[in-house]
């Protein structure tokens, strides 16, 4: 046939797809990114229902579904059975997506793979239209209820939108299945390399949509008056109003201030630190015994798997006024005083960062360990026959191999800047100890959640001013990383 001609690539021999098969890819896709789209729910068919859930929310849980019905289910305006045939309808939606999926995948693939793959797509397509067909037996039962006028019943495009989804993608798989050839040459199934690097890599690019992106949809409360609750709407549109508190009110930039004093400065201090991962994963690839090598790996990594706020309980153990460094400095005859290390607010930079660096030691040296194990060994040995000891090797040869790998991470950190995160300060802060200790991250939480503020617009301006600065320093500090080093990471 003439759509299905080989394409010579090199030694290799693959078929070109079909049309069909391209038109189910595009299908199938919009259908995976369906169930992420609120205004998309097919299982939003009551007004009770919030309109900024999504197919997928609903499924995920049961009880986040019976939550919007409590009052509901007390009157006996709905039954149990009504909510979990709805429930079964999104979670068969939700079945047929995945089958979808790995039929999605195998498209990629060429000779029976590909055919194969249209087969499955087509099946979960069918799947998708039965499990449109009974959220659709939900709501006539929704119909039924005594308190209409209470429960809201609507019928969403949604249920459209994917009974029309599943129709095409039914016909065009049968299509797909009737053009595609069914005697092939050479390996029955077999995928081309690309394709095999683009669906290893495509979780992670999926994930990093999911939780680095979309998020960014929330940059729209920056331009309204927004109260928790509320909705959004034009008569709430302000504009840049909260881009000019920002900048124009006093002790909003007096407040800013102080808070990027602490950011940059703790933040400093953790970069003119981050060359002790470096000493650290070079001494302890020193030491010759495989076993104490493990151990204090072991141990020196562990830290960084407990949570901010047992780090917390073990400081207060040891540093509060009753803690252990009180009881035995009284012990020792050193001091009668009980004084309470936690509440001091000098030194509190210095403070978190021995708390960061004893936390994140081990894990940070790491990278730099399996770097080391990477550099060629013949260098060693060169440097052994030539004379050269113990650390003129680690001089002369680990230290400048693990140079791209520091440059590469310092351009990372420096990118970073202005994000060093909020665990560790909001366990450690106090009434005390407060003006040293605000980061912005902890800064925009408390202005954005705190008690008694909960100006949520505000601190979505400050956290996009953030991004935007963050962005600049990255491509500014990759820019003087090209200029001195030749090297880059964008």
């Amino acid at each position: 046939m003439e759509n299905n001609t080989l394409v010579v690539k090199g030694h290799r021999q693959y078929n070109k797809k079909t049309i069909p098969v391209i038109i189910l890819e595009i299908f199938t896709a919009l259908s995976m990114v369906s169930i992420f789209i609120p205004g998309l729910n097919p299982g939003r068919i009551s007004g009770l229902i919030n309109k900024n859930q999504s197919l997928f929310t609903i499924a995920s849980s049961y009880k986040d579904l019976e939550s919007n019905f409590i009052r509901a289910l007390n009157k006996e305006w709905v039954t149990q059975s009504m909510l979990k045939t709805w429930y079964v309808g999104a979670l068969i939606i939700l079945l047929g997506i995945v089958v979808m999926m790995a039929g999605w995948c195998m498209t990629f693939g060429e000779n029976k793979m590909r055919l194969h793959g249209t087969i499955i797509v087509g099946g979960g397509g069918l799947v998708l239209a039965i499990g449109d067909f009974v959220i659709l037996n939900a709501y006539k039962m929704l119909n039924t209820t005594s308190r209409p006028d209470k429960i809201e019943p609507m019928l969403p495009s949604g249920i459209i939108v994917f009974f029309v989804i599943s129709a095409i993608i039914i016909a065009i798989s049968v299509l797909s299945a009737l053009t595609l050839p069914k005697k092939y040459e050479g390996k029955a199934y077999e995928m081309q390399s690309k394709y095999k690097l683009f669906l290893m890599i495509l979780p992670f690019v999926v994930l990093t949509i999911l939780f680095a992106y979309l998020p960014l949809w929330g940059w729209r409360y920056a331009f309204f008056d927004y109260e928790p609750g509320q909705p959004l709407t034009m008569e709430r549109f302000t504009g840049f109003k909260w881009f000019r508190i920002l900048f124009e009110n006093e002790a909003t930039r007096k407040d800013v201030f102080n808070v990027l004093k602490n950011t940059l400065a703790m933040s400093g201090l953790g970069i003119a630190t981050s060359w002790f991962a470096i000493a650290f994963a070079v001494f302890l690839t020193e030491i010759k015994g495989t076993r104490k090598r493990s151990i204090i790996q072991n141990f020196t990594t562990l830290p960084n798997f407990i949570s901010w706020v047992l780090v917390y309980m073990v400081a207060f153990a040891m540093f509060s006024t009753d803690g252990f460094v009180n009881s035995l400095l009284r012990e020792l005859g050193v001091s009668n005083a009980s004084n309470n290390f936690l509440m001091d607010p000098d030194h509190m930079w210095l403070k978190m960062l021995a708390w960061g660096v004893w936390k994140g030691l081990g894990w940070s040296a790491i990278i730099y360990i399996a770097a080391i194990a990477g550099i060629d060994q013949e260098l060693y040995e060169a440097a052994t026959v030539d004379g050269a000891g113990r650390f003129r090797k680690i001089w002369h040869i680990t230290v400048p191999g693990l140079v791209p790998t520091y440059c590469v991470l310092l351009l990372l950190s420096v990118a970073n800047i202005l994000s060093n995160g909020m665990d560790q300060y909001l366990v450690f802060k106090n009434a005390v100890n407060e003006e040293s200790i605000k980061v912005l991250d902890l800064y925009v939480y408390l202005l954005g959640l705190g008690k008694g503020t909960g100006n949520i617009p505000l601190a979505t301006v400050i956290g996009m001013v953030k991004s935007f600065v963050s962005v600049v320093l990255l491509f500014g500090a990759n820019k003087i990383s090209k200029i001195i080093r030749g090297e880059s990471i964008i």
